[in-house]
């Protein structure tokens, strides 16, 4: 009986934390939040490994409502995209270091060609961070140049 009772409060505390909480989302593991400017957040992918970076959306079938993949580049410098493999089109929302919006490719459709037949995007303004979301999102949520992106 003592056993018991030593126990049955620490399970009463561990009943008592697990309530109430939200559930956790499998598919919100490996993603961190994002909110836009217009106070919509969502959540996102986030590239840094150069291998990472170079595959980025390519092969993908599609891109979830209120997700996005985020590229962090080591240092600000005129960043071009390509669309080679990718199958979907894109927004490409490119970030300053101080996390303002410097330039927007939007509704950039993929490349059916050979890789160096495929157009660049990007690239008229240093930025350090990429924001690729699906075609038309940034115009949903009325994105443009200079606002900030918070991360």
């Amino acid at each position: 009986m003592r056993f018991v009772r030593l126990l049955a409060p620490g399970a009463a505390f561990l009943l008592f934390c697990s309530c109430g909480e939200k559930p956790v989302d499998p598919a919100d593991f490996g993603t961190r939040p994002l909110t836009l400017p217009n106070g919509k957040t969502i959540r996102v992918e986030v590239m840094s490994r150069m291998e990472d970076m170079a595959r980025g959306m390519m092969f993908r079938e599609s891109l979830p409502p209120n997700r996005g993949m985020l590229f962090i580049h080591a240092s600000p410098g005129l960043q071009k995209y390509w669309m080679y493999q990718v199958k979907i089109s894109l927004d490409i929302v490119f970030i300053g270091p101080n996390r303002r919006i410097v330039e927007i490719s939007a509704n950039t459709p993929p490349c059916t060609t050979k890789a160096s037949d495929c157009p660049m995007f990007g690239g008229a303004a240093p930025s350090q961070f990429v924001l690729e979301l699906a075609a038309g999102e940034a115009a949903r949520n009325g994105l443009s140049a200079g606002q900030t992106i918070v991360f």
